[in-house]
């Protein structure tokens, strides 16, 4: 058994390091510019009241007010990561509510923007598309530029009902066209839907197993904005082409919901694409219906320029 002596002198030092530690707290609370201001500002908050309140002192003190003491969001100080203390008084006692500090505020911010674009098999780049990284230096592309811009510029309390129709070679960067405006749309609060076609194909053949197909449709219909991209480069039935395709760009055109378009051909080249199913069946006739909603809907928009899959 460990002598008595030996635990006292133990049991002393441990005291006397947690009595330092105190002191030294209580006066960095005391020292504290903001906490002389609380008391300056509330009389009644005497030296006496603010030892008797210490650890809730400290907990406001010791915390970053202004994200001035963490080095970025991931790195946040506080008890309550990206939230900040605010003090009030009331008599003796202080009370502290925690708040969003600034750099939390911008995040909520970004993640409200990006939950107003919802996507289907779009890349990465795409969904992080800034207008300000438009390669406007090139001239092929200025065109494009241009019909972005005065489309995003003439947005007022409601949205034109014509979209864009992007076309042109593979690899010219249509699809970032696409990622501008969903994400120009999002700062105005106003929601997109960005599918890749070959993909839609895919994913309305398997949503028939799980009966949740006519949901998926009607939410195509009926979001805000639809983006349907690389059109014509998927391998596609008459029954998807006439009672999917043609079924969501006639409620489209008739409600005048905006839809954007890219693909690597033009309208002439899209409906001799339409007119052949994936068995062979020829039909003109259905495939102009198609690319007649298409002209409806948006304006046609050539993009050119280097490759830049390459």
């Amino acid at each position: 058994m460990e002598p008595i002596q030996t635990s006292l002198q133990k049991w002393m030092k441990s005291h006397n390091e947690f009595q330092k530690r105190f002191n030294g707290m209580k006066k960095s609370v005391l020292n504290d510019p903001e906490v002389q201001q609380i008391m300056k500002e509330n009389p009644s908050l005497t030296k006496e009241a603010v030892e008797k309140q210490l650890i809730k002192f400290y907990e406001y003190q010791s915390q970053s007010k202004n994200c001035e003491k963490c080095p970025s969001r991931e790195e946040c100080i506080n008890i309550l990561p990206g939230y900040t203390p605010e003090a009030t008084v009331e008599g003796t006692e202080l009370k502290l509510a925690y708040n969003l500090c600034q750099r939390e505020r911008r995040l909520e911010h970004q993640r409200k923007q990006r939950s107003l674009i919802n996507s289907l098999h779009i890349p990465r780049e795409t969904l992080e598309a800034t207008l300000d990284r438009l390669d406007v230096e090139d001239p092929e592309r200025g065109e494009a530029v241009m019909q972005t811009v005065q489309y995003l510029e003439g947005i007022g309390d409601e949205l034109p009902s014509k979209g864009l129709y992007f076309c042109g070679p593979f690899g010219v960067g249509k699809t970032y066209f696409l990622g501008v405006i969903a994400n120009e749309l999002s700062k105005k609060n106003i929601s997109s839907m960005v599918i890749y076609m070959p993909e839609f194909v895919r994913e309305i053949k398997s949503s028939i197993k799980d009966d949740s197909m006519n949901e998926k449709i009607e939410a195509f219909k009926k979001t805000p904005v639809l983006m349907l991209d690389d059109i014509g480069a998927e391998s596609q039935s008459s029954w998807f082409r006439d009672e999917v395709l043609g079924s969501i760009l006639q409620y489209r055109m008739m409600e005048r919901l905006p839809v954007f378009f890219t693909s690597n051909y033009n309208l002439e080249e899209l409906e001799k694409i339409f007119m052949t199913s994936n068995r062979g069946e020829v039909d003109q006739v259905k495939a102009q219906r198609i690319t007649e909603r298409i002209r409806q809907l948006s304006k046609s928009v050539p993009v050119y320029g280097k490759n830049r899959r390459g």
